[in-house]
């Protein structure tokens, strides 16, 4: 995920999944309060924390996409 847009993408793809904090948490291993201060836009995250989360929601159905018109949320075609 690209670190400026890592809050947005987060945030839209827990809207896709119909996730909440708590079952992104479970997913990914990350505390539902850094979840949180990340989607606020309170901290960056590690690379590596950054991977679990895009990782987890990634096998949930959701593709990041990022190009010349900016970064962004989809789910994969079934």
């Amino acid at each position: 995920m690209p670190e400026a847009n890592i809050d947005a993408q987060c945030r839209a793809a827990r809207v896709l999944l119909k996730w909440t904090r708590e079952k992104l948490s479970e997913a990914s291993g990350i505390d539902v309060r850094t979840i949180a201060n990340i989607e606020l836009g309170n901290t960056v995250p590690r690379d590596s924390t950054a991977a679990k989360l895009r990782r987890a929601m990634e096998a949930a159905g959701v593709e990041f996409q990022s190009g010349e018109t900016g970064a962004g949320v989809r789910l994969r075609p079934r």
